[in-house]
């Protein structure tokens, strides 16, 4: 069993290239997988190992100066979820694009996962998803008003069109694990909405604490790792992702005539070229022969 370990924290770094340089040293040293943006705001990521490992590497990553509060997440695979670790220098470590937001400034109140329900059933909460249409696809509080953003980046623009909807009203937000909270709220705050609210620990730290029958969440949750979502409890949920266009599908839609393995389903069947198509089928190909030679290709899970 591996143990997987969500975590961010908005920060201030002066040299993101050294720290980059410390973390990828020390987790290689622990086996560690997954994915670490490093940037002048903070951390973010997903990484899997051993329990013993990632134990270690949550100590030693808030050692860093700055990031002893770290927000952290774990949950588990029955297999490990990233085929190598990648620590990434990024100028976002959630790209918005708006300059001027900082979430070290100031944020929306936090709800804990336990008050979340109380809150959002109010009539005068309006609930906002700030997560991608395909993630919302799967799975979302009942009743959350789904901006259909394909990025986040988006989802600002998506407000300036739409905030006169919500005049006088609260806002509650959430997101898979927090982060894209920290920014939007911030974003929100700073443009004069009076009142505005995010679920604490986002819809992971919901799912793992709120029984399922006493919950309002509807579906799965779009995890950004192998496992591709997950339920209540984090329990791993029944999807697929197609390695064509990286958008979650059901076992019954492999099934669908568009459905064709690392080269379309019925999403983005319609959307790619048949020069695209090509391109897919032959990295298909070379996986299948990195496979039979017994060593990893560099496109990663091939979804087998």
């Amino acid at each position: 069993m591996y143990k997987v370990a969500a975590l961010y924290k908005f920060q201030s770094i002066a040299s993101p290239q050294e720290i980059q340089v410390l973390i990828r040293g020390s987790l290689k040293e622990l086996n560690i997988t997954g994915t670490i943006l490093v940037g002048g705001e903070g951390l973010n990521g997903t990484i899997s190992g051993s329990p013993d490992a990632i134990d270690k590497a949550i100590t030693f990553l808030k050692s860093v100066d700055g990031f002893s509060t770290l927000d952290v997440k774990y949950s588990t695979s029955s297999e490990n979820p990233f085929i190598r670790l990648k620590v990434k220098l990024k100028k976002e470590i959630v790209t918005m694009g708006q300059p001027n937001v900082n979430p070290t400034e100031i944020v929306g109140k936090y709800v804990e996962p336990r008050d979340w329900d109380s809150l959002v059933n109010s009539p005068d909460v309006v609930v906002i998803d700030t997560r991608n249409d395909y993630e919302v696809g799967i799975g979302t509080f009942k009743g959350a008003v789904n901006p259909n953003t394909k990025s986040f980046s988006e989802f600002p623009e998506w407000w300036e069109k739409n905030k006169d909807k919500f005049h006088n009203k609260k806002i509650a937000m959430f997101c898979t694990g927090g982060i894209r909270c920290e920014k939007s709220t911030n974003y929100l705050l700073g443009k004069g909405v009076k009142e505005v609210h995010h679920l604490k620990g986002g819809i992971l730290k919901y799912l793992e604490d709120i029984p399922e029958e006493h919950s309002s969440w509807e579906g799965d949750c779009f995890v950004f790792d192998a496992r591709v979502s997950v339920g209540h409890r984090l329990s791993e949920g029944p999807h697929k992702l197609c390695y064509a266009c990286r958008r979650p599908i059901l076992p019954k839609d492999q099934n669908h005539r568009k459905y064709e393995h690392g080269v379309s389903c019925h999403q983005c069947f319609d959307k790619t070229s048949d020069y695209d198509k090509c391109r897919f089928r032959e990295r298909q190909k070379q996986i299948k022969l990195a496979r039979d030679r017994g060593t990893k290709h560099m496109a990663g899970y091939d979804g087998n």
